[in-house]
């Protein structure tokens, strides 16, 4: 072998090092190509925030490339400092190099259809979902798109195997140094070199110069632009970052302020008098009286798997995808600037059933034990109405069948309930059919003198995008995720006119609202097409008055406002208003790794691991305003914040039920006054 100045090891690792930043890089392209349609919301010279997003992504995939080959470096230097030479040393360290880089490129692969979901790089969030490891694994094989990248994940392993054995073979071992003065120079060269590269090292794995703490998440926004900001980051750095902050408790049970100064702000925010407040356990509970008969109607209320109002006609959609939805907008209670508590479906089921926005990065529907919540469902059992729920799939998933039927569902109409040959994938059923399904079960429910509450979750439009054959449905749209749409509007607009053949139809009230949106014309790096919810409450009988309303509300709004309709005095435990009869200055919500707040004009976002911004989300301005409106985001962030310490430590302290009075409060008269 050719004699080198350069040590065998340090070619060998810095040469793997090399290749396996161009690896990184190829997934970084690839996430860059599968998102083109996010370059519009880019200024003139988007090009150069590319550039600087791939210059960015070089440091962050230093990063991980330092920490895999950190602990080849120490052993490659100690064997040379031994003179010792074992050719399975060396090939057991090339495995262990390939099969972590193996690891990182499966995580770039499945990072790419993660961020076209949720606008945001892979994380530990997924953990939220491995109690159902094999639901999971059906769901995404379903969905052939993944097959493309899961090819891409093996090529770039199977030819990245081959790469570091080649390098082991050209590079080591190294010629054993002759004796006497030469061998001390060969100590001296590799000792020196090895105190070189663990100096580059250390700088790769700090990803800065700087004095500051290592590079962050936080450290690849250096833009006003979502896209190229998020386009920096290393999938393996967020999720292992993610992973870290999850098993720390202080971080996974953050406090956003002390609890005294959270509860008090609250109670003014809800207008709630501390005086009368005092005969409840609940600090929050406020007594909701209303003048004449209640409504004894039922209610129907479908929650919408993914339907972002950007996916309506009447929010701007040019692709006409919702024409039923649109229709009955028009002849409806239509609330146009709804949003929803977060981007999973059980935050949408937990918000918008219970008026409660879930703790941050924690899961509403597993919470141990299970709590009984003061929501639509436990309210209405208690006033005589019966309560069923379906949904397409197993009910097993995310814990959602055994938290609702501790929380008042009576029923629980799941993919075991149906003909197994109309389950169509992991998914279940398609939404058509479970609509059908349910007349039978709703005729039943009607048979007695009870009003009913039903609740429909769809799944539809959510990948894998199975749109059942044999059916009149007929997509315009040639995209598959936007015939999902249309199938799933059209399902919609089936259940209404099947409804409307039944003696309960004229006296129902249906409730149509997002479990969460989708990632859709995207300007910030928190999409608000993923939270913002068409809310309809339809019923041509009841509402004699059909108006759009502008104002400002969210998911956990839902239940109160549905209650006021309904004219059903009540407790009103929790953070929810009547959006007919109260507002609120601000609504807010939350991702993974994000939460928002917002105004009329003004979108409030802070980042977990990063800086915080104010747009003025309505003309789609990039620019923050942080600094000229300081007064504003105090106000959001405090409103923000006292809401969400004071939900914590309802749950915490088991005060989210259905409240009573402490003490006998006498009977009010009867009769006129």
């Amino acid at each position: 072998m050719k004699k080198s100045w350069l040590p065998g090891y340090v070619k060998y690792l810095f040469s793997v090092y090399f290749v396996g930043i161009a690896f990184f890089t190829v997934f970084r392209i690839l996430l860059l190509l599968t998102n083109l349609n996010q370059l519009h919301a880019l200024p003139a010279g988007k090009f150069g925030l590319i550039f600087k997003a791939f210059i960015m992504g070089f440091r962050f995939d230093t990063v991980i490339s330092g920490y895999i080959l950190s602990l080849p470096l120490l052993i490659l230097f100690i064997i040379s400092l031994l003179l010792v030479e074992n050719k399975w040393v060396y090939r057991s360290l090339t495995i262990y190099i390939v099969l972590l880089y193996s690891a990182a490129f499966f995580i770039c692969a499945v990072d790419i259809p993660y961020y076209r979901f949720f606008n945001s790089r892979f994380s530990a969030i997924v953990f939220n979902w491995l109690d159902a490891p094999g639901f999971l694994f059906k769901m995404t094989i379903e969905d052939t798109v993944n097959w493309l990248y899961m090819s891409g994940f093996l090529a770039a392993s199977i030819l990245f195997g081959f790469i570091p054995v080649y390098f082991e073979k050209k590079f080591l071992p190294a010629p054993p140094p002759a004796p006497g003065s030469f061998r001390k120079r060969y100590f001296l060269k590799i000792s020196g070199f090895f105190l070189l590269s663990l100096v580059l090292l250390f700088i790769g794995m700090r990803g800065r110069l700087a004095k500051k703490s290592p590079i962050r998440v936080g450290t690849a926004y250096f833009s006003n632009y979502s896209f190229p900001n998020q386009l920096g980051l290393n999938p393996v750095f967020t999720f292992v970052r993610s992973s870290i902050d999850r098993v720390s408790q202080k971080k996974q049970d953050r406090d956003f302020m002390d609890n005294e100064t959270a509860v008090k702000q609250v109670q003014k925010y809800l207008k709630i008098d501390p005086v009368e407040n005092r005969e409840y356990d609940s600090p929050i509970a406020r007594k909701i009286e209303t003048e004449g008969a209640p409504l004894r109607a039922n209610v129907i209320v479908v929650i919408m798997e993914s339907m972002s109002a950007e996916k309506m006609s009447r929010c701007g959609n040019p692709h006409n995808l919702t024409p039923n939805l649109d229709k009955v907008a028009e002849k409806s209670l239509t609330f146009d600037n709804i949003y929803t508590s977060g981007v999973h479906t059980s935050n949408g089921i937990f918000s918008t059933l219970f008026a409660l926005t879930a703790i941050f990065k924690q899961h509403p529907l597993k919470t141990v034990p299970i709590l009984t919540y003061a929501g639509l469902p436990n309210i209405l059992k208690n006033q005589g109405y019966r309560t069923i729920f379906f949904c397409t799939h197993d009910d097993q998933f995310d814990n959602m069948g055994g938290f609702l039927r501790a929380n008042g569902f009576e029923q629980i109409i799941s993919k075991t309930h149906y003909s197994s040959d109309r389950v169509l994938s992991t998914l279940g059923v398609p939404d058509d059919y479970m609509f059908e399904f349910s007349i039978s079960r709703l005729n039943e429910l009607s048979g007695s003198d009870q009003p009913f509450l039903a609740v429909f979750m769809t799944c539809s439009d959510h990948p894998p995008y199975i749109i059942p054959e044999n059916t009149p449905f007929k997509p315009h749209s040639r995209v598959k995720s936007r015939q999902s749409v249309e199938y799933a509007d059209w399902a919609i607009g089936k259940f209404l006119k099947l409804a409307s053949r039944q003696r309960w139809f004229a006296n129902t009230l249906f409730v149509f609202i997002a479990d969460h949106g989708a990632n859709m014309n995207t300007v910030y790096d928190m999409p608000l097409s993923y939270f913002h919810t068409p809310f309809i409450i339809h019923s041509p009988s009841l509402i004699r008055e059909p108006r759009s309303i502008a104002q400002i509300g969210g998911q956990i709004d839902v239940f109160p406002t549905i209650m006021g309709i309904l004219n059903i005095p009540y407790v009103n435990n929790t953070m929810g208003i009547d959006l007919l009869k109260e507002s609120r200055p601000f609504i807010y919500f939350y991702g993974d790794d994000k939460m928002g707040c917002l105004n009329e004009e003004y979108f409030l976002v802070i980042r977990d691991k990063g800086n915080e911004s104010l747009y003025a989300y309505r003309t789609r301005d990039t620019k923050s305003y942080l600094d000229s409106k300081k007064q504003l985001a105090a106000s959001m962030k405090d409103y923000f914040f006292s809401m969400m310490q004071t939900t914590k430590w309802l749950i915490r302290n088991g005060k989210v039920g259905v409240q009573r009075p402490l003490t006998p409060i006498p009977p009010r008269p009867t009769g006129p006054l």
